[in-house]
């Protein structure tokens, strides 16, 4: 990095006052002032930044030989032979991961993972309260192999916080996870146990502070549970992946994946855990439109490079018509490619911090991750953030961001819509995932459910 060299040496560096000279004639008599902004949480951002001489105060993340970010893909296909179409697919196109969704049966997961070799492409779940019965089936299609690469993703808070209710009190989910956990993670000794997701948080219409608090709360809870279980709290936080949503903001995006990092890095070493988080991605479905659905190729692009920027080591995007139902090979290919461009083309991962030392990214970073730290602080104070999610503070602090967001504007929905919209394909959601029972004994627990928005929802139109 000390060998550097302009672009241009004879051109000259513009500066603040010539800036603002031009930005005046634009103003007229409006102040400069008036070009402030805020976060739906009120963190000030201002209409310009000075360069910062701070530097990277953490690894983004660790560089690997062949890729700087793990291309993961999702296939929610109810039809387990469906869906094994569409991951063996994504594998050969391009994906370096992948992730079954809705599938929690030995016999469904044998087939959906039929020739995808374990050892080579990481696999992953998304099973909700099933969970640990999804754990246990992908345990037979690994066959206890230890060198497998496996993602449990065990996250019943998020599962809980969604549907406002558990079946069964949650703390004997947690309980089930973290012990199934523990002895699958004996077999598999490179498999990630919990997901820590915030994305709840974001998908209901939180902000970027409130969703890193909740990411790095649940985090605090899973690795209590998989200590009770038996871990070292190293080892115990070692096996926990961060999950946040990455959106068409790619400033905001880049910002909070770096300022979760140092959330991270605070609670882990204080906890004498190894302070480097592994962070997964996952594109926004509150920003997706079922309006001009085409548009939202920009907005996933976009949220991918914020994403791959702010230092994801997993990334995955959803498809242009995931508004409208289950996505066309086609839909699956263009998410695939978009990441592939950004990163073998447009060289993304090339550095290992790209937003560093950018006025506007440091602090907003520096005012994520202390917003994010007040917050979790509260959350904590509360007794936990099942507990939080009980009393209806984060049901609260949610409800207060999307008073404060208001009408937001939407290419193609609110602002430019089309005269004559294209339809978008989508494919016929055949076949239903087998039933599971996912009930504990004991009495349901309850808190506000935090369900899912998009936020063009109130604005579209029927076509």
């Amino acid at each position: 990095m000390a060998d550097t060299h302009p672009l241009d040496p004879g051109f000259p560096p513009a500066s603040e006052d010539a800036w603002r000279a031009l930005v005046a004639k634009t103003l007229g008599d409006k102040p400069f002032e008036s070009l402030a902004k805020a976060t739906v949480e009120g963190l000030p951002i201002a209409p310009l930044y000075a360069a910062s001489d701070r530097g990277p105060i953490f690894p983004s993340r660790p560089f690997c030989v062949d890729r700087p970010w793990d291309l993961r893909t999702l296939s929610a296909h109810p039809d387990p032979v469906r869906l094994n179409h569409e991951l063996l697919a994504d594998l050969n196109g391009g994906a370096a991961s992948v992730i079954v969704s809705g599938h929690a049966s030995a016999s469904a997961l044998s087939v959906a993972l039929k020739d995808v070799i374990l050892e080579l492409a990481s696999v992953g779940l998304d099973a909700g309260f099933l969970g640990p019965q999804a754990a246990e089936a992908l345990n037979g299609v690994a066959k206890a192999s230890p060198a497998a690469k496996l993602n449990l993703n065990l996250d019943p808070i998020s599962s809980f916080a969604e549907a406002g209710e558990s079946p069964g009190p949650v703390a004997g989910h947690l309980e089930a996870a973290a012990t199934v956990a523990v002895r699958l993670g004996q077999t598999y000794p490179e498999a990630q146990l919990f997901l820590a997701s915030g994305r709840f948080a974001h998908e209901s219409g939180g902000g970027e502070a409130l969703e890193i608090a909740v990411s790095a709360t649940a985090a605090i809870v899973y690795a209590k549970s998989l200590v009770a279980a038996g871990l070292t709290v190293a080892d115990a936080f070692s096996r926990i992946t961060l999950s946040l949503a990455a959106d068409a903001d790619y400033f905001v995006t880049i910002a909070k994946f770096r300022a979760a990092r140092v959330v991270f890095a605070r609670i882990a070493g204080a906890s004498g855990a190894a302070p480097s988080a592994r962070i997964e991605a996952r594109s926004s479905r509150r920003m997706l439109t079922a309006q001009d659905p085409w548009t939202n190729m920009i907005r996933l692009t976009v949220a991918g490079f914020g994403a791959a920027v702010g230092g994801a080591d997993a990334v995955v995007l959803g498809t242009f018509s995931d508004a409208l139902g289950q996505p066309t090979a086609m839909a699956r290919r263009q998410s695939r490619n978009s990441q592939l461009v950004l990163m073998e083309e447009a060289n993304i991962g090339k550095v290992a911090d790209p937003a560093a030392g950018s006025g506007y990214i440091e602090s907003l970073t520096d005012q994520f991750a202390r917003a994010a730290w007040d917050r979790l602080q509260l959350i904590e104070v509360s007794g936990s953030l099942i507990a939080a999610l009980q009393s209806g503070l984060i049901a609260r602090e949610i409800q207060t961001a999307v008073e404060m967001r208001g009408e937001p504007k939407i290419v193609g929905v609110t602002v430019f819509p089309p005269t004559n919209a294209a339809p978008a394909a989508v494919e016929p959601a055949t076949g239903v995932a087998s039933p599971e029972s996912a009930r504990l004994p004991g009495d349901d627990s309850h808190c506000p459910p935090l369900k899912p928005m998009r936020l063009s929802e109130m604005y579209e139109v029927a076509a």
